[in-house]
């Protein structure tokens, strides 16, 4: 851990006291989880249900500690190459024609320089010149295959990355690494040996309450009690994708804006796509009744 970073967090409740700051309510035990990341420092990984706050937590890392957030979004079929640097073909071929109208003739190795390098998220995360710390956030990496986790090993080891052309490079300023994961399968134990890990669980009533008032201001703590329960309530049907703290915070969001300032069966109906993206799951509550779900009449 380098000394910018101590002074900018020089323990867990200063820590806190700063994703505070941002609006990012974390609780003590994700709070544990950042400060060993950057202390030992080693790699985290943060797995949960989608929309949990797993990626805000990263965002919220960067702004604290004042270096760009640099993400790399993981797909089925992501390789080395779109992750870490590919050679702009574009360059290299003005190059020639350059050196060719100069009655030049370039050599292989003159063309495979960083001149011609295109930095991808990996890359960049690396050779960020500090001195405060990149967050490099691995997004989603259940969604990418065996074979890039493989390649993910030396750089979680080494903080390091070897180009054939141009040989190893190492990170100046090491980047924090946050890996993030919604355990749509499981990793590889090789991978999980390298990092610490912390399961982000959906908040409890009260966390929820404070987290989308903070995102949505200016709302009523009732309705912001009256959508935390809702949720709640929600989460006890057998529905695909249950609501997270994302989706909470666009329901607060869009309630507010039309002017709803007591959450009624009419208002859920009318705003239940910002709260359930599934049909089948909509269906499933109006079933269940939306008196039911705003905690009024005789199914309450």
């Amino acid at each position: 851990m380098s000394t910018f970073t101590q002074e900018r967090v020089p323990d867990p409740a200063g820590l806190r006291r700063a994703l505070d700051e941002r609006g990012y309510l974390a609780d003590p035990g994700l709070v544990t989880a950042l400060f060993l990341a950057l202390r030992l420092p080693q790699p985290l990984l943060l797995e949960g249900e989608a929309g949990v706050g797993k990626t805000e937590a990263a965002k919220a890392l960067a702004d604290v500690l004042g270096g760009p957030l640099v993400r790399l979004q993981c797909y089925d079929g992501l390789d080395a190459a779109e992750a870490l640097y590919e050679w702009n073909h574009a360059r290299q071929l003005l190059g020639i024609r350059l050196a060719e109208s100069r009655g030049e003739r370039l050599a292989e190795a003159d063309l495979f320089t960083e001149e011609y390098l295109l930095r991808r998220p990996v890359l960049t995360a690396l050779t960020h010149p500090g001195p405060e710390p990149a967050v490099l956030l691995i997004d989603e990496i259940d969604r990418a295959d065996d074979d890039f986790e493989a390649f993910l090993l030396e750089v979680l080891a080494e903080a390091a990355v070897t180009i054939p052309e141009v040989g190893t490079i190492r990170a100046v300023v090491p980047p924090v690494v946050v890996l993030t994961s919604n355990r749509t399968r499981d990793l590889h134990d090789a991978l999980k040996r390298r990092c610490l890990y912390h399961w982000i669980d959906y908040p409890d009533p009260e966390r929820l309450v404070r987290i989308v008032r903070r995102r949505v201001p200016g709302t009523s703590a009732e309705l912001a009690e009256a959508i935390s329960a809702a949720v709640l309530r929600l989460r006890t049907l057998e529905i695909q994708k249950a609501p997270g703290i994302a989706e909470s915070i666009d329901w607060l969001a869009a309630l507010a804006l039309l002017g709803v300032r007591r959450l009624d069966a009419e208002a859920a109906g009318a705003t239940l796509g910002t709260l359930l993206k599934y049909r089948e799951d909509q269906e499933l509550a109006r079933e269940r009744g939306l008196e039911w779900l705003v905690g009024s009449g005789r199914d309450a």
